[in-house]
């Protein structure tokens, strides 16, 4: 077997380029799954393969792209006997050509994972782990993971194959031109997750053409330790004569491609519309180059599924309230499973200015595994802020851990060895960064030399575990200053010498200082400010505390933290900020209650406004005017898919009520027929989704007519349901002709139905040539453009 990974580096390697494109070529009718070809048409996916090695490549991926067992299942056929079929016509190419590696390649599953969409984490893990076991029976020497588009996803697929084989993995995402992803992850994150996760390198591809990956491709650089793949597209999708063609030639490809190389890619290649002479003339260009040398990077990053907060400058805040100590009332909501309590004091402490959330739901009476497990799930859904799994129990942290979405940090481990045994194994799996409390075999040291000490045999256990002392952030612990008069002196030396001698961050949970003593605040917020003084870099503490927050706000407009004062302004300059230990449980207004994404809170407040109010008016006055903020924020890129959803769940929920007490009337809000669907032969309708959920919550009548849809079955629900417009999405490069083929017949059939369209292939040029009466680049440009038609009507 081919040892990729010990030619990495060495010189750029190369990948092949395009399959579906050069497929559609010899036969493969628009919207036909590619992978079939592997049993239908074998001498034509070889040829393919070796026209690539011809061009000089070292990796050809299997055609193998969309075997997975839910496309598998709907084809009618056996997803080892496909997957099998296809690696070993790319050994056969290998073989004829005297060369190369084959890479096993994994596509996304075309599906939503909960709780967007429907597909349980683990269910796509085992997906994604078949997938990779077939592969790794039939003979594939590596991986490649491509064109994911949300990083939940991602760490299911890379979670599968690295559960399923030892194979090298490579995983490559696809960005828009502002580096995010269709669920809203960002660079840093994607970087942050992959890297922890185990990847043997990461990269991207699809989306883009070479020159607008350039610059993505610099800001990943600095980002990783890895090895980086680039796999660009042709340029962007355009239409001549019925046909698509990208608009990159093989001249151009190949020098921007040497670009990239120099920004750092030690592996290149091609995604749609590249052929073997873009592939020729690039391994012509670049073979001869030199691999820059891989960074060293020290930052310390944890991430939610959209969001990263690195450590490091400003302190970082971590909202305490999710926890049970000391606190009746959230006890209790652990015993009711009051999850809206508990959601609540997550939402409450984002507002007022926490970075990271805090989840503890230890309670000896409850099944502390299973109940982390949901409050992190639907957390996650509700806020964008990465959480902190705070638990005791190994077996907790481990699920916690797996089904989280991001790079969480968890709290704890210990300077025991039974602590590091069970805790550094799951933080090297998942990828986390963990909080390291200098508590030693004989409990806590009194000296600030002792903590010192603990910190220094935490961080070097770790890295026999291969954890790099920039995911540990040691806690020198905060002993109560009406135990001992020298408690906090203690804390504030340790604090400064580790920080100093071992060069990790710090964090403390600063409130543990004032225990027993009057007037708490008073103590505590004093001694935060001594500790930030010392370079603490985080603080477990509650954010709806005045004292606290004002004490946070000041250091950092005083340390020039905080540009221009901008963020203290902002909180003082007109009033005192109304923040309560309460915020949880307060009633809110629908209009705010639909803006956080809280459907229990909406149900409620629509009950009691359906009394005064008529539905009509509570839609008018308080849900469309909700999601036009919300989706304003998501334009403004400050707002993230998953909370855009359940902005729509909560109206959703308001909805209901609506239609129950007006028996059904509320239908006569819908301004629109709308039918939509994704076209013949592509099985992804994971954009198509997203926008029924929001054109549903404006009001409008929507069709769903689901994926791989024929022509005339558009054609036929346009006249059946007398509908204005009519929604198209495709995904797949192999299938825009078809959307193409759906227009012209709807043009020819219903020439009054106006047409929108959408898909990561698509651009606004492509939509004008084959004929679209709009462009959606996002959900909400879709739901812009139909509320607009409709107050044309």
């Amino acid at each position: 077997m081919n040892d990729i990974m010990t030619r990495l580096g060495r010189k750029p390697l190369f990948f092949d380029g395009a399959m579906g494109t050069i497929l559609q070529e010899k036969g493969l009718a628009a919207g036909e799954a590619p992978e079939l070809w592997n049993l239908l048409h074998p001498k034509d996916v070889l040829s393919v393969h070796i026209s690539y090695l011809e061009a000089g490549v070292d990796i050809i991926s299997a055609n193998t792209f969309g075997a997975n067992p839910f496309k598998c299942q709907e084809n009618g056929v056996e997803l080892e006997e496909v997957i099998t079929a296809g690696v070993r016509l790319a050994h056969q190419a290998v073989e004829q050509a005297g060369h190369g590696v084959v890479a096993l390649d994994i596509g996304p599953s075309g599906k939503l994972l909960f709780p967007m969409g429907n597909l349980a984490f683990e269910e796509a893990v085992n997906a994604f782990a078949q997938m990779a076991s077939a592969g790794a029976d039939a003979g594939a020497d590596c991986v490649l993971i491509e064109t994911m588009n949300d990083l939940y996803e991602v760490k299911a697929a890379l979670l599968g194959v690295k559960e399923a084989t030892s194979l090298p993995v490579f995983v490559t995402t696809t960005f828009d031109e502002s580096g995010k992803l269709l669920t809203g992850g960002d660079i840093k994150a994607v970087a942050a997750v992959l890297e922890g996760l185990g990847a043997d390198a990461i990269g991207m591809n699809c989306g883009l053409g070479p020159k607008q990956m350039l610059a993505l491709i610099k800001e990943l650089r600095s980002l990783t330790s890895l090895p980086l793949v680039v796999n660009p597209n042709a340029g962007l999708p355009r239409e001549r004569n019925g046909h698509t063609f990208f608009d990159v030639g093989p001249e151009e490809f190949s020098s921007c491609m040497k670009e990239i190389v120099l920004a750092g890619a030690w592996v290149i290649g091609g995604c749609c519309g590249t052929t073997p002479e873009h592939l020729r003339q690039t391994v012509k260009l670049c073979k001869g180059l030199s691999c820059q040398p891989l960074p060293e990077v020290s930052s310390t990053i944890v991430t939610s599924g959209c969001k990263a907060v690195e450590f490091g400058r400003e302190p970082i805040i971590i909202g305490e309230r999710i926890n049970p100590t000391g606190k009746s009332r959230f006890k209790q909501a652990l015993r009711d499973n009051d999850l809206p309590y508990i959601l609540g004091e997550g939402i409450a402490q984002q507002e007022a200015g926490a970075h990271l959330l805090d989840v503890n739901v230890g309670l000896p009476e409850i099944d502390e595994q299973a109940m982390m497990c949901k409050v992190v799930t639907e957390l996650q859904s509700l806020s964008p802020l990465p959480l902190q799994i705070d638990t005791s129990d190994p077996e907790t942290m481990a699920s916690a851990m797996r089904i989280y979405n991001g790079k969480p940090l968890v709290n704890s481990v210990t300077a025991k060895q039974s602590s590091m045994r069970a805790i550094f194994p799951l933080v090297k799996k998942y990828g986390g960064v963990v909080i390291g409390l200098t508590i030693t075999e004989n409990g806590i040291p009194e000296t600030a030399q002792g903590r010192v000490e603990a910190a220094r045999l935490i961080v070097e256990t770790a890295k026999e575990y291969g954890i790099d002392k920039r995911d540990i952030i040691i806690d020198p612990l905060t002993m109560a200053v009406s135990a001992g008069q020298d408690a906090a002196l203690v804390t504030l030396d340790a604090l400064s010498r580790i920080r100093r001698e071992l060069g990790v961050y710090t964090s403390l949970g600063v409130s543990n200082v004032s225990f027993g003593l009057p007037q708490r605040e008073n103590v505590t917020s004093a001694f935060f400010l001594m500790a930030l003084q010392a370079g603490l870099n985080a603080a477990i503490m509650n954010p709806l505390s005045h004292s606290m927050m004002r004490a946070y706000r000041s250091f950092c407009a005083l340390s020039g933290y905080d540009e221009g004062c901008r963020a203290y302004i902002d909180a003082y300059a007109k009033t005192e900020p109304v923040t309560t230990a309460t915020a949880s449980s307060q009633e809110l207004p629908l209009r705010e209650a639909i803006e956080k994404g809280l459907k229990d809170k909406a149900g409620y407040a629509a009950e009691k406004l359906i009394k005064t109010m008529t539905g009509l008016e509570i839609i008018n006055r308080e849900i469309v005017p909700a999601l036009d903020t919300v989706g304003q924020q998501f334009e403004a890129k400050t707002l993230f898919l998953p909370q855009l959803l359940m902005s729509a769940d909560a109206a959703k929920a308001a909805f209901e009520v609506i239609k129950f007490h007006m028996d059904g009337q509320a239908s006569e809000q819908s301004k629109l027929t709308i039918v939509i669907a994704t076209v013949k032969g592509d099985v992804h309708d994971i954009g198509k989704n997203i926008v029924k959920v929001l054109l549903e919550n404006y009001g409008f009548h929507v069709i769903d007519l689901g994926k791989d849809v024929m022509p005339e079955m558009v054609v036929d629900a346009v006249k059946r349901e007398n509908a204005g417009l009519v929604g198209l999405s495709a995904l797949m490069t192999t299938t825009v002709a078809n959307m193409k083929e759906t227009i012209d017949l709807l043009h020819r059939e219903t020439p009054t139905v106006k047409i929108m369209v959408g898909g990561a292939v698509l651009t606004q040029e492509y939509a004008d040539m084959i004929g679209a009466d709009f462009y959606g680049a996002d959900a909400m440009a879709s739901v812009r453009y139909a509320m607009k038609l409709a107050e044309s009507l």
